[in-house]
């Protein structure tokens, strides 16, 4: 029966210490289980797995390439072909489009392209319209209403 007064760890939860460097019968005598000589018997012979015992690392022999320029910014696209399904018209913004699926992740604006043919009249809101886009709107007879910078 367990009581406080008789408590044990379950069986395997504890491990007895390694005396090392103790005497040959020990089986961790001499070498103290670290094998003969290089930097994995020093005391402080743990480097990392990266380090390439002092010869010039793979990071440092590589040429720098390319840049990041910080303020670019991602469009999420959307051709004219896949407004068409939507009824004459709507008003459709970023939010309608990804209620409808058309848009997914994260984006720094809308931008619409002028893949494909609209035949419906819509009222389009969108940061960029391509020439191709914005005249096909207003040939199928809606509006195409650029917002932001």
């Amino acid at each position: 029966m367990n009581e406080l007064s008789n408590l044990k760890a379950p069986k395997g939860a504890t491990h007895k210490r390694k005396r090392l460097g103790r005497g040959i019968g020990s089986r961790l005598g001499k070498t103290a289980g670290r094998g003969h000589g290089g930097m994995g018997q020093r005391k402080s012979g743990n480097v990392g797995a990266w380090f390439e015992g002092g010869q010039m690392p793979l990071q440092r022999r590589l040429p720098k390439v390319g840049f990041t320029n910080i303020f670019r910014k991602e469009y999420a696209t959307v051709n004219v072909s896949e407004l068409a399904a939507f009824e004459a018209g709507t008003r459709i913004d970023e939010a309608v489009l990804r209620g409808a699926g058309l848009v997914k992740g994260k984006n720094d604006g809308l931008k619409i392209l002028g893949n494909g043919d609209l035949t419906v009249s819509l009222h389009i809101v969108a940061d960029k319209f391509t020439s191709g886009a914005k005249s096909k709107i207003e040939a199928a007879g809606g509006t195409a209403e650029v917002i932001g910078g």
